[in-house]
C-alpha cells in the first residue's frame, strides 16, 4: 500500500469517526407527539406535531438540553385557530426550557413515578398533558398579523374563541427516534414537524414580528430571538 493510500485510509477513518460522533451528540434523546384536541361548533378538531428533545452530550457538559420542532397550530375552522407554543409562563417570565420535559413529566404523572431520560423511550401509549405542563396557548384573530395574538386560558378558551369552543385536552406520546438524521418518514421514522411559517408567514421575516405577537398576547417576551423560539426551534 502506498504512502498516499495509507493517508487516504486514515483520513477516511477519521471522517467516519467525526461524523459518527456528531450523530451521537446531535441525535434526539427522544421524540414525542404533542396533540391538541378542541371542541368546536363543527365538532372535534385535533392538531399535532412531532418534537425532538436533544440532551447535552458534549464532552465538556457546558451546554443544555435543547428542543427541535415547532408550535402546534390547530385550524379550528370559521377563521379560528389555537397555537400551543414551545414555552411556559413561569413567575412572570417566558420559560423556553420546560417544553423539553413535558413528555417526561406527563408520563411520570400518568404512571405515578418519575421517568428518567434513559427510560423515556420505553414508555408506550398516550398520556394527558395537564396543569402546569400545558404550554402557553394563543390564538390569532388574523394569522397574517402578529399583533392579533391573544392569550387563551386552557380552562376558558371561549373567552377568546367564542361560544362552542373549548379545549378537550392535550396529550403526549413518545414516538421512535427512527434513523436520524435520515428520518424522512415511513420506516425511517417520523421527522420533526415543520411548516408553521406557511401558517404564520411573518415568522420568516426579519424584525420584531414574533416579539410583537408575544407582546400582543401579553407575554413577557425578552426580545425577537426569545419570542421566535416560542414558535420554532431548529
Amino acid at each position: 500500500m502506498s504512502f498516499i493510500s495509507k493517508w487516504a485510509g486514515l483520513l477516511g477513518l477519521l471522517a467516519v469517526l467525526v461524523i459518527g460522533d456528531q450523530i451521537r451528540i446531535n441525535r434526539p434523546g427522544h421524540k414525542f407527539r404533542l396533540t391538541v384536541e378542541m371542541t368546536t361548533p363543527d365538532g372535534i378538531k385535533t392538531a399535532s406535531g412531532i418534537l425532538a428533545v436533544v440532551p447535552d452530550r458534549n464532552y465538556n457538559r457546558g451546554g443544555h438540553t435543547t428542543m427541535r420542532g415547532e408550535a402546534v397550530f390547530a385550524d379550528l375552522g370559521r377563521g379560528k385557530n389555537l397555537v400551543a407554543l414551545l414555552a411556559h409562563q413561569q413567575g412572570g417570565k417566558l420559560d423556553l426550557d420546560d417544553i423539553n420535559y413535558v413528555a417526561l413529566r406527563a408520563y411520570g404523572a400518568a404512571r405515578g413515578n418519575r421517568v428518567s431520560f434513559s427510560d423515556i423511550n420505553r414508555q408506550t401509549g398516550t398520556v394527558p398533558v395537564q396543569g402546569d405542563l400545558i404550554p402557553v396557548l394563543v390564538s390569532f384573530g388574523d394569522p397574517m398579523e402578529p399583533n392579533t395574538a391573544r392569550l387563551v386560558a386552557a380552562d376558558n378558551a371561549e373567552a377568546v374563541l367564542g361560544d362552542g369552543y373549548s379545549i378537550r385536552g392535550l396529550t403526549a406520546e413518545v414516538v421512535p427516534n427512527g434513523f436520524w438524521p435520515m428520518d424522512f418518514g415511513g420506516v425511517l421514522g417520523e421527522p420533526v414537524t415543520r411548516g408553521i411559517e406557511a401558517k404564520l408567514p411573518w415568522l420568516a421575516a426579519q424584525g420584531e414580528a414574533a416579539a410583537t405577537a408575544g407582546k400582543s398576547a401579553g407575554l413577557p417576551v425578552g426580545g425577537e430571538i426569545e419570542a421566535r423560539e416560542a414558535f420554532a426551534r431548529k
